[in-house]
């Protein structure tokens, strides 16, 4: 059975100096107030995983909160460069982050395997590409029924994985529906897991074809925390604020004009804010 903490109590319980965590969530549902709240409390040392490390893993970078990052694209959507990631790469402020690079797909099936407890995904793919040259994680075998020549990559198994969804129920399952990507495995793939929710409810009630049920039993904390998932969207509930996205350049090309955003509006503010954000794009959407 999930409890039912605070954000700052849910981190603090789930998130370690030293672990291996997944924010995930593709285009939108993406966990933002809980990776605000990672950095509030300081955490160091961490290995970020997330299939395409955007806005949230930009900030966390630039606060210091990574020593390595393992992804399979990464950038500001429709904007450009993640600048703090960047800077990180190449210049090691505010100090040198690994990095290893996958596919989309790679990536997906990895997740897949550590949701299904193996110690490796096995795909067809790779073959002519250049990844392999340098991600040593990336290796070749052979069929033994068939003798086709196959990509393997460790299984993705994190010791805390965290994604935002629309509604729980007070039983503890989850909903998450719209466009979906890779919750389901996080949170089946990791030690520990953390979800917020727009809403907690008595019944889910009518739900898109594609909704997707997290049971109570997979869950390990669930935490409400309205419009958690902004500046990306909830389906259902707000919209993606694409001038944020757009501001976010200028922000975060600065070092000194990064760490002033940072410190109004993360390190001196809570996950109440996020509620906020939200009402504000429902108004100028009416």
């Amino acid at each position: 059975m999930p409890r039912f903490p605070s954000l700052a109590e849910a981190i603090e319980a789930a998130v370690h100096d030293g672990d291996t965590i997944a924010l995930e969530g593709f285009t939108h549902l993406i966990p933002h107030a809980a990776g605000h709240e990672i950095i509030r409390q300081r955490r160091k040392r961490l290995t970020l995983i997330r299939m395409t490390p955007d806005l949230i893993y930009d900030q966390m970078i630039g606060m210091g909160c990574a020593d390595k990052a393992v992804f399979s694209w990464g950038g500001n959507p429709g904007v450009g460069s993640l600048h703090r990631f960047r800077d990180a790469v190449e210049n090691g402020w505010p100090h040198p982050l690994a990095i290893e690079e996958h596919s989309h797909a790679a990536m997906a099936n990895a997740y897949d395997a550590g949701a299904a407890n193996l110690p490796c995904a096995i795909m067809r793919g790779y073959i002519g590409a250049d990844l392999p040259k340098v991600n040593p994680n990336i290796k070749f075998i052979t069929c033994p029924f068939t003798g086709e020549q196959l990509a393997a990559v460790p299984a993705i198994r994190p010791d805390v994985g965290v994604v935002h969804a629309q509604k729980a129920d007070r039983a503890g399952n989850v909903m998450l529906e719209g466009i979906v990507g890779v919750q389901k495995e996080i949170v089946l793939a990791s030690k520990r897991s953390i979800v917020t929710v727009e809403e907690i409810v008595d019944e889910f009630g009518a739900r898109s074809p594609n909704a997707v049920i997290l049971p109570a039993w997979t869950v390990g904390a669930i935490v409400k925390v309205p419009g958690g998932a902004y500046p990306s969207y909830a389906f259902g509930y707000y919209k993606r604020d694409n001038a944020f996205y757009k501001a976010w350049d200028a922000i975060a090309k600065d070092r000194d004009s990064f760490l002033a955003w940072m410190k109004s509006n993360v390190l001196e503010q809570g996950p109440e804010v996020f509620a906020g954000h939200a009402r504000k794009l429902l108004a100028a959407a009416e």
